[in-house]
């Protein structure tokens, strides 16, 4: 039997979750199975691998034939490395322990970058969020500045009305009271 490690396609439309299983070549993808070694849901940052180690190792050291996928999301998460660690160790060129160190040197240095992506992720997120707010406070300054001066023009014209309404009551009883000695 051609056994095949592949992605077996669940979840809604749009929003594909998959499962990583060992099949029979000639099975549909969606189909009959012999085990599920995990789970793969890209639609997450970064995408979520969740995967039984030892029985992804098992399967591809015994030649099953990983798709292109399955390939990589097996590589990423050291399988291929730790087979290759373990061909050194059956050619003799070091022991099981240092193998170990080796990939756990590999899997540490592995977590230290994502932790640093993850970082830069988050601070250039934070980073556009200050700057959005920036630009907010600097439109929302303009906004109150124009409706200051607009108040202003406007208590202004008020304050002129009212001096020009004064001036002319005054102006109006000025006449009236010159007027008012003349009949006397």
């Amino acid at each position: 039997m051609a056994t095949k490690i592949r992605l077996q396609r669940g979840g809604r439309k749009s929003y594909a979750f998959y499962s990583i299983v060992i099949a029979d070549a000639r099975a549909p993808r969606d189909g009959r199975f012999t085990e599920k070694i995990g789970t793969y849901n890209p639609n997450t940052n970064p995408a979520t691998v969740d995967l039984n180690f030892d029985r992804a190792l098992y399967w591809v050291e015994v030649g099953a034939q990983p798709t292109d996928t399955v390939r990589n999301i097996l590589s990423r998460e050291g399988v291929y490395l730790m087979k290759h660690l373990k061909g050194g160790v059956k050619k003799g060129a070091f022991d099981e322990a240092t193998a170990q160190k080796k990939f756990d040197a590999w899997k540490a240095d592995k977590q230290k970058g994502l932790e640093k992506i993850a970082a830069e992720v988050a601070k250039a997120k934070k980073d556009a969020a200050d700057k959005a707010l920036a630009e907010e406070k600097k439109v929302n300054e303009a906004i109150a500045k124009k409706v200051a001066d607009k108040k202003a023009a406007a208590a202004a014209a008020a304050a002129e009305a009212q001096a020009a309404a004064a001036a002319e009551a005054a102006a109006a009883e000025a006449p009236a009271a010159e007027e008012a000695p003349a009949e006397a």
